[in-house]
């Protein structure tokens, strides 16, 4: 991926879900010719998110996500899945930096 604003973006992500979960392993996962960089995958006791970059977004897919409360409404993709969901980052979408921490801590305590 060139440096554009997905770069950022999973800077950014990347930044919140480590100040989140001290202690989180990632990992990447999925290597492939498309993609030899791989995707992130984020983990502290089993799978937290992946968090994958795409031609018009970044996509944070919380593993366990259907059973996680989502008060500030973050999740907007794979709503009807059994077990997953996401956020899909579009380049100027803001993300409640708030919110998504608490997401992640929760995602992370869940797995304790």
């Amino acid at each position: 991926m060139t440096d554009d604003w997905r770069t950022n973006r999973v800077a950014e992500i990347r930044s919140l879900i480590l100040r989140a979960v001290p202690g989180v392993t990632e990992e990447a996962k999925w290597v492939k010719p498309t993609n030899p960089a791989g995707v992130p995958t984020f983990s502290h006791g089993g799978l937290i998110c992946t968090v994958e970059t795409y031609k018009d977004k970044v996509k944070v897919t919380f593993a366990r996500g259907a059973s996680l409360a989502d008060p500030a409404g973050l999740f907007n993709a794979s709503l009807d899945a059994g077990t997953r969901r996401a956020i899909d980052l579009r380049e100027h979408d803001r993300l409640d930096e708030e919110a998504f921490i608490a997401l992640v801590e929760e995602a992370a305590a869940a797995l304790a």
